[in-house]
């Protein structure tokens, strides 16, 4: 299975960036879609964006224009940058491989607040 783990996370003012970063563990990391997810105090976790094998992208109608997913498949390491950050973007954010083996990490708080 693939062990994951998020770092990056903060308080950032609205507007402000912050960029965070997911380690994988495995030696089949690059076979693997990743995905950001986030999850905000008493909603449901949703989607954020997504990055395929061949590091095709999607995003979430919330964040598009705003957040760029990234993979570094020599590194195990996958990024989520995020500029224009509003109040409605903080949530605990988790990084996730899709896919049999896959797992989840242990998430990364984010914090948008003046």
């Amino acid at each position: 299975q693939v062990q994951l783990v998020e770092s990056g996370g903060g308080l950032v003012q609205p507007g402000g960036s912050l960029r965070l970063s997911c380690a994988a563990s495995g030696s089949s990391f690059s076979r693997y879609a990743m995905a950001w997810y986030r999850q905000a105090p008493g909603k449901q976790r949703e989607l954020v964006a997504y990055i395929t094998s061949g590091s095709n992208t999607n995003y979430a109608d919330s964040v598009k224009g705003r957040f760029t997913i990234s993979r570094d498949n020599a590194k195990n390491m996958v990024y989520l940058q995020m500029n224009s950050l509003k109040p409605e973007d903080t949530a605990v954010y988790y990084c996730h491989a899709i896919g049999v083996g896959g797992g989840w990490g242990q998430g990364t708080q984010v914090t948008v607040s003046s």
